[in-house]
C-alpha cells in the first residue's frame, strides 16, 4: 500500500536529502530570531478574535504586516481575506500556502492573560468568541513564514502565494464564504498556483511532533436538517396525536445503523450524529413538529453517496410508518470534499518533514473525522496538509482539552517549528521542480 512505501525512507537518504538544502540551516536561525514575535502575533489575535466573514481586524493587521515585508497585497478577497505575493529571484513553480483567521462562537475559560473576552451576535443569540481550534496560531506562524521568506527573497526560485483565509468554520445558511468563495474569485490563478500547503495545530499532540497522512486525512462533511411534521395533541391523550417527539427518537435510533450496518468500517470510518433536535414548549402539549440537525462524516465519495440515501430512506419510511411526514435536507448549510493529501507530493515532501522536526518526530496519523475547508483547495491542484503538535510536553492527550471547546489551550513552544517547516516545504519543493 501507499502508506507503507511512504514511511520506507532510510535515514541514509534523508541524511542525502538534508545535505541537498544549504537554506535550511538560514530559514531555522531567521524562524528561531522572530519566534517570541510569532507568539505576540499570536496573543494579539487570540484576545481579539473574529467570527467567519467578519475578519476586518484580523485582515489588516496581516495586509500592513505583508506590505512592509514588500510583498504585493490583495485585500477583501472572499469578503475579508488577504492574499499576498512574493516573487523569489528564479523562476519556479508558484507555491501557495494557506492559513484560517476566524474564531468560533465559544466562550473562553482558559486563564491566560490574553484570554478573549469578545462578545457577538450568532444566530440570534449573544455568545463569546474564541479562538478554540488555533486559526490564530496558523496566523501568526503564516506571518512568520512571511517574514522569513521575504528576507530570503532572491534565493527563492519561484513564487510563493500566502493565501489568509476567512471563515473556515462555515457560514450561515445562504451565505458564501471560506476557501470555496476564494477560489470562485481567483485566488489560484493570476499567478496560477501549483501546489499548495498548509497545517493545522492540534492540541492533543505534543509540541516538536509533525503527524500526516497520504490520501483521505480528514473527512467530507455534510450537515443536515431533519423536520418531523406530525398532529398536535394534548399530552393527556396520546392517542389523538402523531407524536413527532416519539418518531424521532425511532428515526436518531435507526440513523446510527447506518455505521454499524451498512458502512464496511475495516476500509473507512464514517459518522452519523445528530447534534440538536428541537421540539415542544411545555410538558403537557405533543407538538406539531420537531427539528433535528445533525452531521454527516465520510471518507470516500461512495459511502457519502450511500449514507445520504440510506438517511432519507430511513427518515422518511420511519415517519412514514409513524403516520407523519419528514423531510431531509442534506446538505443544509455547508458542505466539504474529502481532505485529500496528494499521495505523490506527500511521497515527495515527507522526507523534508523529516529533516525539519527529526525523523523520530513525523509520524503517520490515521483519518480524522473531522473536516476541514483546504478540502476545496486540493479539488483544484495537488496539495498537502499536516497536523503540528500543540500540546505541552508530557500531558495525556486524553485528558488535553480538545478542539471548539472553552478550556482548548496550546503551547506556544510549537509555533516556531511550524514556520520551520512550512518554509521548508516551499523551498525544498521548488528545488526539487528545479
Amino acid at each position: 500500500m501507499k502508506k507503507i512505501y511512504l514511511i520506507g525512507f532510510s535515514l541514509l537518504g534523508l541524511n542525502a536529502f538534508a545535505q541537498k538544502s544549504p537554506l535550511r540551516a538560514e530559514v531555522s536561525k531567521k524562524a528561531d530570531a522572530i519566534e517570541q514575535k510569532v507568539i505576540s502575533w499570536r496573543r494579539d489575535f487570540h484576545e481579539h478574535p473574529e467570527l467567519g466573514n467578519t475578519e476586518v481586524r484580523t485582515a489588516d493587521i496581516i495586509a500592513k504586516h505583508l506590505e512592509l515585508l514588500g510583498i504585493k497585497v490583495t485585500t477583501g478577497v472572499a469578503k475579508t481575506g488577504v492574499v499576498g505575493i512574493l516573487k523569489g529571484g528564479k523562476a519556479g513553480p508558484v507555491v501557495a500556502l494557506r492559513a484560517d483567521m476566524d474564531g468560533l462562537p465559544v466562550t473562553e475559560r482558559v486563564d491566560v492573560p490574553f484570554a478573549s473576552k469578545v462578545k457577538t451576535q450568532y444566530n440570534g443569540q449573544e455568545v463569546g468568541v474564541m479562538h478554540a481550534c488555533g486559526h490564530d496560531s496558523h496566523v501568526a506562524i503564516l506571518m512568520g513564514v512571511a517574514e522569513v521568506l521575504a528576507s530570503m527573497q532572491k534565493d527563492i526560485q519561484g513564487t510563493v502565494k500566502f493565501i489568509f483565509q476567512p471563515a473556515e468554520e462555515g457560514v450561515p445558511a445562504g451565505d458564501e464564504g471560506g476557501a470555496a468563495l476564494m477560489i470562485k474569485e481567483g485566488v489560484l490563478e493570476n499567478p496560477k498556483v501549483d501546489v499548495i500547503f498548509g497545517l493545522h495545530i492540534n492540541s492533543q499532540t505534543e509540541v516538536g511532533n509533525v503527524t500526516y497522512r497520504p490520501g483521505g486525512t480528514m473527512a467530507a462533511v455534510n450537515d443536515m436538517k431533519i423536520t418531523v411534521t406530525g398532529r398536535q395533541a394534548h399530552g393527556a391523550y396520546p392517542w389523538s396525536s402523531i407524536d413527532p417527539v416519539v418518531i424521532s427518537a425511532q428515526i436518531i435510533n435507526s440513523l446510527q445503523t447506518i455505521v454499524s450496518r451498512n458502512l464496511n468500517v475495516t476500509e473507512n470510518p464514517g459518522v452519523v450524529t445528530i447534534g440538536a433536535i428541537n421540539g415542544g414548549v411545555r410538558s403537557n402539549i405533543i407538538p406539531e413538529k420537531v427539528e433535528m440537525l445533525g452531521t454527516v462524516r465520510n471518507f470516500s465519495k461512495e459511502d457519502e453517496a450511500m449514507f445520504i440515501e440510506r438517511i432519507k430512506t430511513i427518515v422518511t419510511k420511519t415517519a412514514e410508518a409513524g403516520g407523519a411526514i419528514a423531510e431531509v435536507k442534506i446538505p443544509y448549510s455547508n458542505h466539504y470534499p474529502v481532505t485529500f493529501n496528494n499521495i505523490t507530493l506527500t511521497e515527495k515532501m515527507l522526507p523534508s518533514m523529516q529533516a525539519t522536526a527529526g525523523a523520530d518526530h513525523v509520524k503517520l496519523k490515521p483519518p480524522v473525522t473531522g473536516a476541514e475547508d483546504f478540502s476545496f483547495f486540493q479539488e483544484k491542484v495537488p496539495g498537502l496538509f499536516v497536523f503540528l503538535g500543540g500540546m505541552p510536553k508530557g500531558k495525556d492527550p486524553l485528558k488535553a482539552p480538545s478542539h471548539h471547546t472553552p478550556d482548548f489551550y496550546l503551547d506556544e513552544s510549537g509555533f516556531v517549528l511550524g514556520v520551520k517547516l512550512l518554509s521548508n516545504l516551499t523551498l525544498d519543493y521548488m528545488s526539487m521542480k528545479k
